[in-house]
């Protein structure tokens, strides 16, 4: 990957409160257009690393660069080219969402430096996070999802090369969710929008996701495409089969032999027979439990 290619380049990332590592010698790379998912138990630094990736927090050692500027001390211009979504935001209760979406709207003129860069409509922003209906409510009216699509809708105002979404699809109900999917394949396959994103949703992660990587012990452990996850740190397979009215299910490294001895054993009787191969959620954990942190380590409320 050429420095051309890559909008994130994190190297030897270190974090520690006191005597406390939270992050230890984190390296990673984001090419541009790249939709990579952060993974990680509680406590395990997910938060920290993309506070310090947008510029909110400074960090103890190693380096990073986003769009090739330090966060740290990056400028105005460079803020423009990014775009932020948090667990939470400030109160703007008192505003209309159609309002504040102006607003915020009007800060990126001025540090526009192509077409890409120019702040997406107001009406576009209320289309795409499904809010144009209640456009001129008070954001003090709107029901929790909604505002969790309000701070979707601010994020992406300035057109975003790159976007931190920090557990964005907190409160959205299952149309709201599908709906942002959507929204995240569109900016990323559509418009080149490099994106970094934290969840505990494993199923969003393998939707949204070109590439996984899992955060423990304040260290990548784990770094892949979900289906290269499950190759490299999963052999278990599921054999499932109904026999006499009663369903079975054998977990092993052996799913196709074991199946092939089965039918041999039992050529009538054996219906609904299904191979399947270990879900997201078992590699994860797998990965989880190898590197489980201590609670001397854990980062507290900061991931």
């Amino acid at each position: 990957m050429s420095k051309t290619d890559t909008a994130i380049q994190v190297t030897g990332l270190q974090m520690r409160y006191g005597a406390h590592v939270v992050l230890d010698g984190v390296d990673f790379a984001v090419h541009r257009g790249e939709v990579l998912v952060l993974l990680g138990p509680n406590g395990a630094g997910k938060t920290t690393i993309i506070e310090i990736l947008e510029g909110f927090r400074g960090r103890s050692g190693g380096s990073v660069s986003v769009l090739g500027s330090d966060p740290e001390h990056a400028d105005e211009a460079w803020r423009a080219r990014v775009g932020i979504v948090l667990q939470s935001w400030r109160d703007h209760s008192a505003w209309r969402v159609r309002k504040l979406l102006d607003h915020f709207g009007k800060y990126f003129g001025p540090y526009s430096t192509d077409e890409r860069a120019r702040p997406v409509g107001t009406d576009t922003l209320l289309q795409l996070v499904g809010l144009t209906d209640h456009a001129h409510k008070k954001v003090g009216e709107l029901s929790g999802g909604m505002r969790r699509r309000l701070d979707v809708a601010i994020g992406l105002v300035g057109n975003p090369e790159v976007l931190f979404l920090d557990e964005p699809t907190v409160g959205f109900d299952p149309k709201a969710r599908r709906e942002f999917h959507d929204v995240i394949h569109r900016l990323a396959d559509l418009q080149g929008t490099t994106i970094l994103l934290s969840t505990h949703d494993l199923d969003e992660a393998e939707k949204l996701s070109d590439r996984i990587l899992i955060l423990a012990g304040g260290k990548i452990v784990a770094n892949g495409s979900a289906d290269q996850l499950r190759k490299e740190f999963s052999d278990q397979t599921e054999v499932i089969w109904t026999q006499d009215d009663q369903r079975h299910v054998h977990a092993g490294s052996d799913a196709t032999t074991f199946a092939r001895n089965l039918l041999a054993q039992h050529p009538e009787g054996i219906t609904n027979l299904e191979i399947r191969n270990a879900s997201l959620e078992d590699t994860y954990m797998t990965i989880v439990q190898t590197h489980e942190t201590t609670p001397s380590q854990k980062e507290g409320k900061q991931a």
